[in-house]
């Protein structure tokens, strides 16, 4: 960098720092301002046309562009500023900044060029509040390792909107870090969530590369729980962001441990042009390599020492932090690594205190948590213990887990101040463009009729194949699987010679699992080995099988969903790729891996980086978390867990499909029958972890928003958020979720809909009597009511007898209901008291609407006059919750009654549309014991009807300001004292 390029940066650094905290301002005035307590020559660069200069020179990674970068985004995606009126993340309001920033238009049209607006969605942040630190002025002239892992990341295909994004979500982390140059020691402790394979890796390498810019010197990768995912994460960081010069060190070649990595000879492990530290950066030092964890120090401890430059100053001081190479370990949760590792650190002469670390735990929910009862004398399980030693001995540690299942992160008890807890944040990652999750192989919400749903508009019918058992026997199924794998394996060839580059399908793999234990997999090796060299796919009988499988499920599936990727007009098109994609599995005699860790079982290696794997592979716990199965395109899945983390890890087939998204396939069971009984469960626990996981994410995102620049919520108070919808999948541990207590959830415009009814007789006749007089004062006939969407969407169209009904007469009858789990309705009703209170009552009465079916149906006499209504049959999920309750189809008129959607083009409903009104929507349930009683005589005893009901309070119905939720906090550090959130 040449003296004029260090003054201009020099000079943007101190403008934006200024500007950090603020509104955009005349930028050439606060340049000439800036510029006087510089030198004479920083002058010169106070203008704009020297700003539209370095614009046009700047190449990619830049440090004044991603200096200007990241505090465009910052007010490109600020909340409701004072300064501009229009929405976050829109062209709209860069036009605001750039007028603000008074530039000119031929200025605008380069900053445009070289950094677009990022329209991505950003992380949600629960967090307490923090010092702000990590300024352009805290980064000048230190960024190295992010810059060169932002341009690895172009070069592997990242858009700049997704790097941008990612640039973002990292800022998110490193900032509420603390200060690595601060005298006093502070510890953060914070969480990230992700989604299951889908880049959470990438998040946390960003995160490294910040973090040791800024100054960190010690980073800790905790990296899972065995070998195989530690050295798939060691060799990503050292492949991404440490590079080779850190890694040869001087040596040659092939002295590298990589030696025999195709990505080493190909030159695709970042290059520096020189030790860092030779070209004014400074060195990474690995203390672990891919083959070999953390071990003790046999030649002395030198090599974890850290090098000061003053030794008068400690060595969180910038003369000497700046100047010191940082420590990268990634090591394995294993008492005995991490033994070692504590042990070592207790050597060094360096003062623990003085050296600023990372800890990042990937898969933070597994192992890591303390699962020992909480008791004053109980000892903490293992690898806890470790961690806790860790944080304890280094109090410039910072804490970051990464996961995908937070639950058991989140029910930690807060005042364990050496657990690991979030207590400063957590940050959940938006969902990346072109990710396949588990609600993509679902129906959630749809308002489609089962009869009406194709390969098209269904995630199930296009993704999901049935598991059928037949005396215990599911040959058939699984042969149809390998078919599967096969046939697609040949239209990824068929795709290399039709649009996409050849070798652009590296690995291409199936994945079977069905149990985590070693005599299983023997069992099923036979199994699957018999069926592949019996398949045929060389002769008649086995084309005619993929042949009727192309034309009944690949060719309709892929007509509607290939995203315009080449596909084979007919089976004989296809044909001559058949042979080469099954001798491309099989021609080394070993188209199977076991990958189990049973040495004698394991028929190949299942290692993605040292060679293209097309093949099948059978595996349980190694391949059911943060293994990331390449290539994998079909999935045949019948293994049951008990909790929803546990299970959502084992979704292997989660993850980026790129360029074959439509031939992803998975297998599971369906048939209520005999022994593919539990396997039913598994399509149902899956779907029900979907609603658990967006429930989770939709209020944490409610709650991110700040009121007054303070949080509404603060990690500790997150735990009410978690839901559970089946009895047998809880989120963690019971005796992980306690701590904190839900008082009130304010939810104007919100449909909610109550699930803890009672169980016994006695309390539901109680319930039924009191909406008698409810129901007998809706309107006699049925009226048809309909929302009409504008996108031309099938209207919501459904008839329902209606009435009004006075707020407080609502209000009294839901505070005389009795309820099986009261807790869950507690926060709702304290706000429909909050609203309903007399003098200026926010809601006036309510809308009651009791649907009847569209068609001919059950019906139930209800009430003095004897008229039947239509029941509902639904089923209690986990005692005492029933699963969801209502049809989807009349949320939209119940929401446009209460105000929350706009007109709906519809007579019916608008007339019951009014201001400061209220929706309630009630649904006699009739449970599995009583509905063939209710089929066959339309009569039943008021003690076996469920009064379900749903609400949506008027969207006016705000009051206390943006605060939408209220908590109580359990704090067991001090018994029996409850602190209130408000």
């Amino acid at each position: 960098m040449t003296t004029s390029q260090a003054l201009r940066l020099a000079l943007h650094s101190a403008v934006l720092s200024d500007l950090a905290g603020s509104r955009p301002k005349r930028l050439v005035r606060a340049m000439r301002y800036q510029a006087e307590d510089m030198p004479a020559d920083a002058e010169s660069h106070a203008a704009e046309d020297d700003f539209r200069q370095a614009l046009f020179q700047a190449r990619p990674g830049d440090p004044l562009i991603d200096m200007w970068r990241k505090q465009l985004t910052r007010w490109d995606f600020v909340e409701n500023p004072t300064w501009s009126t229009t929405p976050a993340r829109t062209d709209e309001r860069r036009a605001d900044i750039y007028r603000l920033l008074a530039l000119e238009s031929a200025t605008v049209k380069l900053v445009e060029a070289v950094i677009p607006v990022v329209k991505a969605v950003p992380p949600v942040v629960i967090s307490e509040t923090f010092v702000p630190w990590y300024t352009p002025a805290s980064q000048q002239g230190r960024p190295w390792y992010w810059p060169s892992y932002r341009g690895v990341l172009a070069r592997n295909g990242w858009s700049e909107e997704s790097i941008a994004g990612l640039d973002i979500a990292t800022d998110n982390v490193v900032e509420r870090l603390a200060d690595p140059t601060r005298a006093d020691a502070y510890q953060s402790k914070g969480l990230v969530v992700g989604y299951v394979q889908s880049g959470k890796t990438a998040n946390f390498t960003g995160v490294i590369a910040k973090a040791v810019d800024a100054g960190y010197r010690l980073v800790i990768v905790l990296g899972g729980t065995l070998n195989l995912l530690r050295a798939q994460t060691q060799r990503r960081l050292d492949m991404e962001l440490v590079g080779r010069e850190n890694i040869l060190r001087g040596a040659g070649e092939y002295e590298s441990d990589y030696a025999d990595d195709p990505a080493w000879s190909k030159g695709r492990f970042v290059r520096f042009g020189g030790l860092p530290s030779a070209l004014g950066a400074f060195d990474i030092v690995r203390m672990t390599t891919r083959d070999d964890d953390y071990k003790s120090l046999l030649q002395g401890i030198v090599a974890l020492e850290f090098e000061k430059q003053q030794p008068a100053y400690p060595l969180y001081d910038p003369r000497n932090l700046h100047r010191a190479s940082a420590r990268l370990m990634v090591v394995k949760k294993n008492k005995t690594v991490l033994s070692k590792l504590v042990k070592d650190l207790n050597k060094i002469k360096t003062p623990l205190s003085e050296i600023p670390v990372l800890i990042i735990d990937d898969e933070s929910d597994e192992a890591s948590v303390n699962t020992s009862r909480p008791k004053p004398d109980a000892d903490r399980t293992a690898i806890n213990q470790k961690i806790s030693e860790l944080l304890t001995m280094l109090p410039r540690a910072q804490y970051v887990g990464y996961t995908a299942t937070p639950y058991a992160n989140v029910f930690i008890d807060p005042s364990d101040t050496a657990d690991i807890f979030p207590k400063d944040f957590i940050i959940s990652l938006p969902r990346p463009d072109g990710y396949m999750g588990a609600g993509d192989f679902h129906d959630l919400d749809s308002d489609v009729p089962d009869d009406e749903r194709t390969y098209a508009n269904s995630n199930e019918k296009a993704h999901v194949r049935d598991v059928i058992v037949r005396d215990d026997d599911d040959t058939e199924c699984l042969q149809q699987a390998m078919d599967m794998f096969v046939l697609s394996a040949a239209l990824k060839l068929y795709r290399e010679d039709n649009g996409l580059a050849e070798g652009y399908f590296e690995h291409h793999t199936m994945l079977i699992h069905e149990s985590s234990w070693l005599n299983d997999h023997r069992e099923l090796l036979g199994r699957v080995t018999e069926l592949w060299w019996n398949g045929g796919y060389s002769g008649a009988a086995g084309h005619a099988r993929l042949r009727r499988l192309f034309e009944e499920d690949v060719a309709t599936v892929s007509a509607a969903r290939a995203e315009g990727h080449a596909v084979p007009p007919t089976y004989d098109v296809l044909m001559p790729y058949v042979g080469p994609a099954a001798f491309r599995i099989s021609g080394d005699q070993k188209p199977i891996i076991v990958v189990n860790g049973d040495k004698d079982l394991e028929t190949g290696e299942a290692d993605f980086d040292k060679r293209s794997i097309w093949k099948i592979l059978i595996g349980g716990q190694k391949l059911s978390r943060g293994f990331t199965v390449e290539g994998l395109t079909v999935t045949y899945f019948r293994r049951r867990a008990t909790n929803m983390s546990a299970l959502m890890q084992m979704g292997r087939w989660f993850g980026f499909r790129r360029g074959y998204r439509d031939l992803v396939r998975l297998y599971i069971g369906r048939d209520e029958s005999g022994a593919a009984k539990k396997a039913v469960d598994l399509y149902k626990a899956f779907e029900a972890i979907c609603l658990d996981e967006d429930s989770f994410r939709r209020e944490l995102s409610q709650y991110a928003v700040l009121v007054d620049g303070e949080p509404q919520v603060t990690p500790a108070q997150v735990p009410p958020l978690v839901s559970q919808h089946l009895p047998w999948l809880k989120p963690t541990s019971p005796n992980k979720m306690y701590n904190s207590q839900l008082v009130e959830i304010q939810s104007a415009g919100r449909w909610e809909e109550p699930t803890a009814y009672p169980t016994s007789v006695p309390d539901l006749r109680h319930n039924t009597r009191l909406w008698l007089p409810i129901l007998d004062a809706l309107s006699t006939e049925p009226v048809t009511l309909s929302y009409n969407f504008d996108s031309g969407t099938k209207p919501h169209t459904f008839p329902a007898f209606v009435g009004t009904r006075d707020a407080a007469d609502v209000l009294n009858l839901v505070e005389s209901l009795c309820w099986r789990a009261p807790s869950q309705f507690a926060p709702h009703l304290e706000y429909l008291q909050q609203i309903t209170k007399p003098g200026n009552p926010l809601v006036h009465d309510w809308a009651v609407l009791a649907p009847q079916h569209l068609k001919a149906g059950p019906r139930l006499a209800l009430g003095s006059s004897g008229r039947e209504y239509s029941w509902f049959a639904r089923d209690r999920r986990r005692d005492p919750l029933f699963g969801a309750i209502s049809d989807p189809k009349h949320r939209s008129v119940a929401l446009r009654i209460a105000g929350a959607l706009a007109d709906s083009g519809d007579h019916n409903t608008e007339k019951l549309a009014n201001d400061r009104r209220g929706a309630l929507v009630v649904y006699p349930i009739v449970e599995p014991d009583h509905r063939e009683e209710a089929s066959t005589t339309g009569v039943l005893d008021l003690g076996r009807v469920v009064v379900a009901f749903a609400f949506v309070a008027p969207s006016s119905a705000h009051y206390g300001g943006d605060r939408v939720v209220r908590f109580v906090t359990i704090d067991s550090s001090q018994e029996g004292a409850i602190v209130d959130a408000r």
